[in-house]
């Protein structure tokens, strides 16, 4: 399969107020408005450091024995983040990926294309997934059901095209308190950077006024493309009733979420290239260390204060 519609990497201004009330196209705008940019501005990479990070949550998901899976399926797939850094650490031999946005999918062909990995791809509607019965042996995803309108719809097709005994593992769904705290978190960053860069000395810390706009402009619609936030319990129950076997819900991420997204937002907001390999690895090791802190105060502290929600399960054999 392969891609058939073109992107639409700058909407206008009709096309942003007609996605008010239709969350499918804006997902459409948005993502691939953001294709072009995305790996840079949330710090994707296909080496080591972002091998280690997806092979981690996988097994934090599941438990993972390190015996790789055979075709595994990505929704909403981005550029490929997940499962490109999925199949390069040996979790999957083959993979396919689907996108509602034409610009991702074509992205992330590039990416698996550049890795030489075998993945093939095609713009889907993750509720009406274009695969047959019992195709894929895993079904992956990464920050993606918040953004689908149906989830138990979706989950139920997840199922579906899994093959007896398969998995699915999806991760970095935002939690209901996580995302209360990291959304205020990152609009105040967003205001303190692109308000203190205009001032003489630190214009060279500013991105293009232009930039800035069709910034503000798209990201309006996170609005209507961030449907939802999840309790990790009620998450575990709409994948039961979807058909799910085996469902079990983890959480991560409380102070290392509490930097990161100032982080993220900070980088998104300064030109190109203008933080530095040094800036990235003191954000990563930052992460690193906090991550170990919230391991320990999971033990303490309820799932659901967390921001990050993991659901794994099975399709029953």
């Amino acid at each position: 399969m392969s891609t058939d519609q073109a992107p639409t990497p700058h909407a206008t201004a009709e096309q942003v107020e007609a996605a008010w009330n239709d969350p499918k196209l804006a997902n459409v705008l948005y993502h691939d408005w953001e294709a072009g940019t995305y790996d840079e501005k949330w710090s994707i990479s296909y080496d080591e450091r972002c091998i280690d990070y997806a092979a981690g949550r996988f097994r934090l998901a599941t438990g993972w024995d390190g015996r790789p899976y055979g075709h595994a399926l990505e929704l909403g797939c981005g550029t490929g983040f997940f499962l490109l850094n999925l199949m390069q650490a040996g979790v999957a031999e083959k993979g396919s990926v689907t996108d509602l946005s034409p610009g991702m999918v074509q992205a992330a062909l590039r990416n698996a294309e550049h890795l030489g990995l075998p993945v093939d791809g095609t713009v889907a509607d993750a509720e009406t997934i274009p695969y047959p019965d019992d195709t894929f042996d895993l079904v992956v995803g990464h920050a993606v059901l918040h953004h689908i309108p149906d989830v138990e719809a979706a989950l139920r097709e997840v199922v579906r095209v899994l093959k007896p005994g398969g998995r699915f593992v999806f991760a970095g769904e935002p939690t209901t308190i996580g995302d209360a705290y990291a959304r205020k978190l990152s609009q105040w960053t967003w205001k303190a950077a692109t308000t203190i860069t205009r001032l003489g000395p630190l214009q060279g810390w500013r991105r293009p006024q232009t930039e800035l706009d069709e910034s503000s402009r798209a990201a309006a619609l996170e609005a209507v493309v961030d449907i939802h936030t999840f309790d990790p319990a009620e998450l575990e129950r709409t994948a039961e009733r979807a058909g799910a076997c085996e469902v079990r819900a983890v959480t991560e991420e409380l102070t290392a979420a509490m930097l990161g997204w100032p982080v993220r937002t900070f980088e998104a907001a300064v030109p190109p290239g203008k933080l530095g390999w040094k800036w990235a690895m003191f954000a990563y090791h930052s992460w690193q260390r906090l991550s170990a802190l919230d391991s320990a105060l999971s033990r303490i502290v309820p799932r659901a204060w967390f921001y990050n929600a993991l659901i794994s399960g099975t399709k029953a054999r």
